[in-house]
């Protein structure tokens, strides 16, 4: 089951995430939008680094409580945010 999150908007853009689940569990995670895409090469940068991260982090916490990377913050607020919009469509 694929789940598309509702879009949060943060100071840098916009995040929008697409959950694919399976058997129960979080087996992918895809950015269908990104704060790197609204955002400057400074954002870009932070995204291209932080996103794969989170996307790991979630599929090991099997959830939305995940870490956030310094200097990250705004990135990890709105994928979070996405992310747990998309979880809570599958309760």
């Amino acid at each position: 089951m694929a789940l598309i999150s509702s879009s949060v908007s943060t100071q840098w853009g916009n995040v929008q995430v697409k959950v694919t689940i399976s058997g129960g569990k979080i087996t992918d995670v895809t950015m269908v939008h990104s704060t790197s895409e609204d955002g400057e090469g400074r954002s870009q940068a932070i995204d291209n680094q932080a996103e794969p991260v989170y996307i790991s982090e979630t599929k090991k916490a099997q959830s939305a409580d995940i870490q956030a990377i310094s200097g990250a913050t705004v990135t990890y607020e709105g994928y979070t945010q996405s992310l747990q919009s998309a979880l809570d469509k599958a309760v």
